[in-house]
């Protein structure tokens, strides 16, 4: 039997570490293929095993989902259900920051290689006239790793994926005060399949069962995602990329 490679996008909490694998090992049941999960470690990593990788499937963040869509061969198929990328920007609660205009130009932003993140991170901090020039930026291996930064008083401010933020422990959540989340729903990750996958039609299917029988839900629980997945249309991958590049420009 072929072996399709599906590539995870590194950008989740790794609590949900589990909850991937066991998605992985009931698509491969029901779907009758046999798949091999590549989850890499960062984003340059992401990039360089589907520069060298022959990847059918990837979960990705919805910058690299415009990119793998226009530039790479890909479609979007399908998307979590009432799951959006949200970000946070917070800074310790012991600093000065309280709000987003006690950020000045000069200051320190750490965060993981996120370029959505980043992007809508920008967007928000146009009310207070920061712009990306304006920043140091320190780009940490995990969003944990940027926590410390913080933390630490190595970077002023961090910005977070919002679910990542929250899945941290209470001792971190303490030491860190949120200044900003964001709230635009139209924004998430997609599942994409290469173009010529030949199984997409029978992948796409036990992905959109899942949420019918408790294995199914226990491993959407375990991925935060307990609605499960609706199907995408390449009218509405293009609308978020359309989204993407408005934030851009």
């Amino acid at each position: 039997m072929t072996t399709h490679n599906m590539l995870i996008a590194p950008d989740f909490s790794p609590d949900r570490f589990a909850g991937w694998h066991m998605f992985n090992t009931l698509i491969q049941k029901r779907a009758n293929l046999n798949m091999h999960l590549n989850i890499p470690a960062s984003h340059a990593e992401q990039e360089q095993v589907i520069d060298v990788g022959d990847i059918q499937i990837i979960y990705a963040n919805p910058f690299d989902a415009a990119t793998l869509i226009r530039e790479q061969g890909y479609r979007a198929i399908a998307r979590p259900i009432g799951k959006s990328d949200e970000m946070v920007i917070a800074a310790a609660a012991n600093s000065a920051i309280s709000r987003l205009e006690d950020i000045q130009a000069g200051a320190t932003v750490a965060m993981a290689d996120n370029r959505d993140v980043k992007l809508i991170g920008l967007r928000l901090l146009e009310a207070v006239d920061i712009e990306a020039s304006d920043l140091n930026w320190d780009v940490t291996e995990t969003y944990q790793a940027a926590a410390r930064k913080v933390i630490k008083g190595e970077a002023q401010v961090a910005f977070f994926l919002a679910e990542i933020f929250h899945s941290f422990s209470r001792l971190t959540k303490t030491q860190l005060s949120i200044l900003i989340e964001s709230d635009l729903a139209d924004i998430s990750h997609v599942l994409l399949v290469k173009e010529d996958f030949p199984d997409a039609q029978i992948f796409l299917e036990a992905i959109l069962n899942l949420h019918n029988d408790a294995d199914g839900k226990e491993a959407l629980a375990e991925l935060g995602m307990p609605q499960g997945f609706e199907p995408m249309s390449e009218e509405d991958a293009e609308f978020m990329i359309d989204l993407m590049q408005t934030l851009l420009d």
